[in-house]
């Protein structure tokens, strides 16, 4: 699986199937493009899998050390932590 971003193709470090999304480890240029396509307003879309084609919402993003990781719930779903 792989994320579009806008019109760009994403290919994350790590991507991890959770009910009702995907968690993502993202970097560099990759991260760059959903934190600005979240604060833009630009599409974020799996390819691949259950979830293709499937918007995505970015519903939390977690720092440690030299990773980003990222949680995107399909437009339906709301994470509970």
């Amino acid at each position: 699986m792989e994320l579009i971003v806008g019109n760009k193709r994403v290919m994350p470090k790590a991507l991890r199937r959770i009910p009702g999304g995907v968690e993502a480890e993202l970097v560099g240029e990759g991260l760059t493009s959903v934190l600005d396509a979240t604060f833009a307003g630009a599409s974020i879309e799996c390819l691949g899998g259950d979830l293709d084609h499937h918007a995505l919402d970015v519903t939390d993003i977690r720092m440690g050390g030299g990773s980003t990781t990222v949680t995107l719930m399909t437009a339906r779903e709301m994470a509970l932590h």
